[in-house]
C-alpha cells in the first residue's frame, strides 16, 4: 500500500509539474487577483470574465498576468463573455507554453482531475478529487441553464480562471466557483473552445457574475 501511495505522489507531483507552465496568475489592481491559462503560444490567455472585471463590471484596465518563469506583462481583454464567465487576454509575448485541450464531453463521473490556480495567493496551488457529474442537469447547482463540470475538490479565493485538468494533464475546465465546502464547478473546455472561436470585444459595462472562488 505504502508503494502505491508514493506512486501516486509522483504521478500527481508530475502532472502539477507538466500543467504549471502554462499557468498564469492574473492580477487585476481593482479586485485582487486569480488565474489564468495560456491557450495559444502567441500569447492568447483564457480566464473568467469576473476575474478581469473592474468593480462596475466592465473590463477592467491596467490588468497584468505573472507566468510561471516569474514575468509580468500588461495583459488587455480581447473578448469577454460575463453569461458565460470566460474572458479572453492578450500580452506581448510568443512561444508560449499552450496547455493542451481535453475533452470534457469523455468525462465521468469517478474520473481524477486536478483544479490549479493561486489560493489565497499560493503559487500554483492544486487541488484533486473526483468528478461529480457534468452537463446540465446537476440539481445542487443554481443556474441549470449553463454546462458545468462539478468535481469533489477544494478550490478557493485565487482558483478561478485556473485549468481543471484531466489524469493526463489536458484542459477539461475553467475554474469558476464553489458550491459548498466540498464541491468545486469548472466550465468544460468544449465551451471555452466554442467561445474561443467566436471571440467578441467586451462590452463597455455588464453585470459582473458572482465572484465565487
Amino acid at each position: 500500500m505504502s508503494n502505491l501511495l508514493a506512486l501516486l505522489n509522483q504521478e500527481l507531483a508530475a502532472l502539477s509539474d507538466q500543467v504549471l507552465a502554462s499557468l498564469v496568475q492574473v492580477i487585476n489592481r481593482g479586485r485582487g487577483a486569480g488565474a489564468g491559462a495560456i491557450w495559444q503560444s502567441n500569447g492568447v490567455i483564457v480566464t473568467n470574465a469576473h476575474v478581469v472585471q473592474d468593480r462596475h463590471g466592465a473590463a477592467a484596465h491596467g490588468l497584468t498576468v505573472r507566468l510561471a518563469d516569474g514575468r509580468e506583462l500588461a495583459a488587455r481583454v480581447i473578448a469577454a463573455d460575463a453569461q458565460r464567465d470566460l474572458a479572453a487576454l492578450q500580452v506581448d509575448s510568443a512561444g508560449l507554453p499552450a496547455i493542451r485541450p481535453g475533452d470534457s464531453r469523455a468525462l465521468q463521473p469517478g474520473d481524477m482531475v486536478m483544479a490549479m490556480g493561486f489560493p489565497f495567493g499560493i503559487q500554483g496551488g492544486a487541488t484533486t478529487g473526483i468528478v461529480i457529474g457534468t452537463g446540465t442537469d446537476l440539481p445542487e447547482i443554481r443556474d441549470t441553464r449553463r454546462e458545468w463540470i462539478a468535481a469533489s475538490l477544494h478550490l478557493r479565493p485565487g482558483h478561478s480562471g485556473g485549468p481543471m485538468v484531466d489524469s493526463a494533464g489536458r484542459l477539461v475546465g475553467i475554474n469558476t466557483l464553489m458550491n459548498g465546502p466540498e464541491v468545486g464547478v469548472a466550465i468544460p473546455v468544449h465551451v471555452v473552445a466554442d467561445f474561443m472561436a467566436h471571440l467578441t470585444p467586451p462590452a463597455p459595462a455588464q453585470e459582473a457574475a458572482p465572484v465565487m472562488v
